[in-house]
């Protein structure tokens, strides 16, 4: 189960770069669009068929700025009976123009006020953010779940918690989706900033053994510079946390990194094309679940100006809390949390320049 978290956490590195720009947004923060009154974790029908409607072309009427919320799950969505966890939250902020964003995450374990949700049952208290999403979804008196209202709660969670107080669209993508997509792309280009040693595979792919609770064997290697990763190692590099100085703080940094990797692969290939771009999603099948707003074509129009240049991923520094020598989750350090106000107040781009190295080098 361990494992399955840590994957999640790059899970949320995938959505979230077809919902920056690529379109994928469900139609757009461990989304989707389909109809809100579709069953819920229903694989999402996409035509690949661009409208027929003539001018304006569809997605012309979306305005900025926009806040969108790309949910990483370490459940299968599309099966009713599964708890969903947000094991990956990255929110991304898009600027009034249209094309230029801000691309942040917050850790699975951020202890939160998850406010009350009637339609669940839940009264409301204080636990880590990633189980907002299980307590929303759950229906009384029945085992099935409902991924649609953990989606709800997750963002009213969000809301509650940033200041943001609408969330114009999401994607959930569980961890069968990031290395389809990459191989989708013929592989992505990536500079490793750091050197990074997989717990999980050797150098050819294949998995390590496990001996005595640890892993054995040779290790797959990521040196620093420009890497081609493929599929099975653009996952494999997302998911490791262990050896590295700041633990998980530095493998949400390489979630961002993958992020613009995969958007900037995206965009090189043309998938603003509704063809193209159907093609991706058609892949990816029932790993990504779209919840509300607009068609990911929609939004592959609106955003189409965003480039990877003009996206600015953010740190934000946190540290752990506990009681009585049991950890509790994690908080964000004074300035994090100051940064996501800022966004709320639309004063981030001040903040940012007056707090320079929350920028991701």
């Amino acid at each position: 189960m361990r494992n399955s978290k840590i994957t999640w956490s790059i899970i949320g590195g995938t959505a979230l770069a077809l919902v920056a720009g690529v379109g994928v947004a469900v139609a757009i923060n461990r989304g989707q669009g389909e109809p809100a009154s579709a069953p819920a974790g229903a694989a999402p029908t996409i035509s690949v068929t661009p409208s027929a409607a003539p001018a304006p072309s569809p997605g012309a009427d979306i305005k900025g700025p926009l806040d969108l919320v790309l949910i990483g799950v370490d459940t299968r969505v599309s099966i009713p009976g599964y708890p969903p966890h947000a094991d990956t939250i990255m929110l991304m902020h898009v600027e009034a123009d249209l094309k230029s964003a801000y691309l942040y995450s917050l850790p699975r374990d951020l202890r939160v006020e998850i406010p009350a949700y009637q339609k669940s049952g839940f009264p409301g208290g204080r636990h880590k953010i990633t189980e907002a999403m299980s307590r929303g979804a759950a229906i009384p008196g029945s085992e099935k779940k409902n991924v649609e209202q953990g989606y709800e709660l997750l963002t009213k969670t969000l809301s509650a918690y940033t200041g943001i107080k609408t969330f114009h669209g999401g994607a959930i993508l569980n961890f069968g989706g990031l290395d389809k997509l990459v191989d989708e792309l013929g592989g992505i280009d990536i500079v490793v900033d750091q050197k990074v040693k997989s717990r999980h595979r050797k150098p050819d792919g294949s998995m390590r053994p496990e001996s005595g609770g640890d892993y054995t064997g040779p290790q797959a290697t990521y040196q620093p510079g420009n890497q081609h990763l493929v599929g099975w190692q653009a996952l494999d590099y997302a998911r490791q946390r262990y050896g590295l100085p700041n633990g998980d703080y530095d493998r949400q940094r390489h979630h961002r990194q993958l992020v613009e990797a995969i958007f900037g692969k995206s965009l090189s290939q043309g998938l603003s094309d509704p063809a193209k771009l159907g093609g991706v999603i058609s892949a990816l099948g029932d790993a990504l679940v779209y919840v509300g707003g607009r068609t990911p074509f929609e939004y592959a129009y609106a955003l189409r100006d965003l480039t990877t240049e003009n996206i600015t991923t953010v740190s934000l520094p946190g540290e752990g809390v506990g009681s009585g020598g049991n950890y509790l989750g994690e908080q964000l350090e004074p300035e994090g949390r100051a940064f996501v106000k800022a966004v709320a107040k639309g004063t981030h781009v001040a903040y940012l320049a007056a707090h320079p190295k929350l920028v991701d080098k």
